[in-house]
């Protein structure tokens, strides 16, 4: 039988995934043309980077060592780091989520205050800048915070699905063992974040709700108002 630990390996390709997924996010952090981050524009893409390097390391290192662990201590060292990389990238996640949030709100007061600069060109990229990371953390949280993705599985126990996806619902055998893998949560949040509601694919957990709403909120917020007076609709 697989042992637990064993889904680092066998889904290698969604850590990297994520990992890639942060990348892209401290690129389009450093691409922002009007001054929207907390402190230097370097700041926050650092202190990402700080904690994506050992995070990387950590991630290679346990999927070389599912390979070769036998012992039930090796199982164990592998849950340990396991659970050291799962703490740090939800920090991570976080701190992105802070960051963009605030990017947010400060171009809207920018917007309020009617000097926000000239350009509406540059205040419609700088929207879809953060509506594109708004997309890409929540798929983070939902692929860190779901009891049946890869960074939870055999870590969390007791616990339920937080989404319902529409393979789940199959009684195909080949399916039952089916897990969503971090382009299934990336789908998930982009379909809620532009409809603005769940589509396929529905919230089961009270915390899966609320990470839903907020996505859809900060959504919202990004294209019908800072959109709209970047293409000057707004006065």
């Amino acid at each position: 039988m697989r042992h637990q630990h064993a889904v680092i390996h066998h889904r290698a390709l969604d850590f990297w995934l994520a990992r890639a997924a942060v990348l892209v996010i401290i690129c389009l952090q450093l691409l922002v043309i009007n001054d929207l981050s907390f402190g230097p524009r370097w700041l926050a893409p650092a202190l990402e980077a700080a904690l994506l390097v050992p995070l990387s390391v950590a991630t290679a290192w346990t999927q070389v060592a599912t390979q070769k662990a036998v012992e039930e201590e090796h199982w164990y060292l592998v849950g340990r780091f396991r659970v050291m990389i799962r703490r740090t990238a939800l920090v991570m996640t976080g701190l992105v989520s802070v960051m963009n949030c605030g990017s947010l709100a400060l171009l809207v007061r920018a917007l309020l205050a009617g000097h926000a600069g000239s350009s509406g060109q540059t205040l419609l990229v700088d929207a879809l800048n953060i509506w594109v990371t708004n997309v890409i953390v929540f798929a983070l949280w939902f692929w860190s915070t779901d009891r049946g993705g890869p960074p939870t599985c055999g870590l969390v126990t007791r616990a339920h699905a937080d989404f319902l996806f529409p393979q789940m619902t199959l009684s195909d055998r080949e399916i039952r063992d089916w897990l969503p893998g971090f382009v299934d949560y990336f789908f998930l949040a982009f379909t809620n974040a532009t409809a603005f509601s769940p589509t396929d694919t529905l919230p089961l957990s009270q915390r899966a709700k609320l990470l839903m709403m907020a996505e859809a909120m900060i959504s919202l917020l990004t294209i019908a108002l800072v959109a709209a007076r970047a293409v000057n609709i707004l006065a």
